[in-house]
């Protein structure tokens, strides 16, 4: 093991470990809910762009989409760019008016703002069961790849990075709640960032130029510098699909879209929009063109998730990529830190304390009592997440996609809909939710050819017309709840 590199490694998990053990200090006696799931509404512009980049940018981005860029060439950098406008959709379609509708009805989870218009507890109690699932599957993506992160580049065995990585996760966001997942995030979007291109110019430096670089890919494959890939695999429906998965979907997230409840004030939102967009193009382009460029480097890798942790050892000294393996640490870090708040927020929140003890509350001691019960909910659920990552998939960029476009099946028209069609009602949310899912993973399993279109773009088209028509059919009495600006 070289202490070079595992000597910086855990100064960075201290120095993160820290920073969400001072946030504990704002922990205000009854503001529980509201400082541990949506740090009081108080984040600035820059935070928010932070935090929500960081928590877009995952293992997927530094691990499973270098990964794929290693194997199908430049066509994948040009298609990781369609993901550019990400969080400005997210925060311009949902921002303002969804941080109104959270006020107006003290709401700190995404569930309270769907029973809120809808007063539908179906609804909720599909909406938590989807995502809690759908979470599980992602932060086992993200566990994964810290954990092979760790492997290539330090030398601990794969259950040993996996432990090590699980614990300082865990623990930080268990203690410090929403607060230190901000925090933290902002932490990790500067080290992202600074990471992504110091690593980028080291590919650059070791393959003599980029020119020297691409003339070696098509010596290799002159599929891989072609727009398509190899076998054109990368071709106009899949990309077109491809762009609703992983841009325009991400407006049905509920982990992004928490965010949008937790801004302080217009001036925060429109800060963090511009700030988070530049932030999205820079990390998206950097790490993408450093996995497709490091094919010329490293012609040979066990397995494509490898790339970036090989490139590190590769093409930097032993204590440079020591400091900067904290990037793609601090991007599988940051989203699984916000997955696992809201997923603690929805066993707690919206389903024990809305259907199995809302009086707790009002009990002597009920928020003393409510926030040991979170650390345990959070512990437990983190541990589950860990017992399934000891048995890793062989590429995680799959497994995320499917989790993702999951839960776009089931949020993005309830949560859109929602709050612009003053029509929309519960059936429809209901009728949206059930055909979007089933749509979903009858797709997915059964694989029929759809001419290269990814199953997300049909089943978010049945899952429109589901709720336009359920809505039609059975209107609700509080259609009108959420009024237009």
């Amino acid at each position: 093991m070289n202490s070079q590199l595992i000597i910086p490694l855990l100064i960075y998990l201290a120095a993160v470990f820290a920073l969400a053990m001072l946030t504990r200090r704002h922990h205000r006696p009854g503001q529980f809910l509201s400082e541990y799931f949506i740090g009081s509404r108080s984040l600035g512009g820059f935070v928010l762009a932070m935090t929500l980049a960081a928590t877009y940018a995952s293992a997927s981005s530094f691990i499973g989409g270098p990964g794929a860029a290693y194997k199908m060439g430049l066509g994948w950098v040009l298609l990781a760019m369609i993901q550019l406008p990400a969080t400005w959709l997210t925060l311009g379609v949902l921002g303002k008016k969804f941080a109104m509708e959270a006020r107006r009805h003290n709401a700190v989870t995404l569930n309270d703002i769907l029973f809120a218009r809808f007063q539908s507890r179906t609804v909720v109690i599909i909406a938590s069961l989807t995502l809690l699932l759908a979470f599980f599957g992602t932060m086992v993506v993200q566990f994964v790849g810290g954990a092979r992160l760790l492997q290539t580049v330090t030398g601990l065995s794969y259950h040993q990075g996996l432990f090590l990585f699980a614990c300082t996760v865990g623990l930080y966001t268990t203690i410090g709640g929403f607060r230190a997942v901000v925090l933290t995030d902002t932490v990790q979007g500067i080290m992202m960032l600074i990471g992504t291109f110091v690593l980028l110019w080291g590919v650059i430096h070791a393959g003599n130029g980029i020119g020297e670089l691409i003339t070696r890919l098509h010596h290799i494959d002159p599929a891989l510098v072609t727009p398509y890939g190899p076998d054109h695999f990368l071709n106009q429906p899949f990309i077109l699909s491809f762009w609703v998965l992983v841009c325009f979907g991400v407006i049905g997230l509920p982990h992004a879209a928490i965010r949008c409840m937790s801004y302080k004030d217009s001036a925060s939102l429109h800060k963090g929009i511009v700030i988070s967009t530049i932030m999205m193009a820079l990390l998206m382009f950097g790490t993408h063109l450093a996995g497709a460029l490091g094919r010329a480097i490293v012609p040979e890798v066990a397995s494509p998730d490898l790339i970036m942790p090989t490139l590190m050892m590769t093409v930097l000294p032993p204590m440079v990529a020591g400091i900067f393996l904290a990037g793609p640490m601090a991007a599988i870090m940051s989203t699984i830190d916000s997955q696992l708040i809201q997923a603690s927020a929805t066993l707690l929140k919206d389903l024990y304390l809305n259907y199995i003890n809302p009086q707790m509350l009002n009990e002597d001691q009920g928020e003393r009592k409510l926030s040991r019960l979170s650390v345990w909910v959070t512990a437990i659920f983190a541990l589950l997440v860990f017992l399934a990552a000891t048995h890793p998939p062989d590429m995680i960029i799959w497994l995320n996609l499917m989790a993702l476009g999951g839960l776009q099946a089931v949020f993005l028209w309830p949560l859109v809909l929602g709050l612009y069609w003053s029509k929309a009602s519960a059936t429809g949310a209901l009728s949206s939710m059930i055909v979007g899912l089933a749509s979903y993973i009858s797709l997915a399993l059964f694989k029929p050819d759809l001419g290269g279109i990814h199953p997300i773009v049909p089943t978010l088209i049945l899952g429109l017309v589901a709720f336009i028509v359920g809505s039609y059919l059975k209107p609700s009495a509080a259609s009108a709840v959420v009024a237009a600006e």
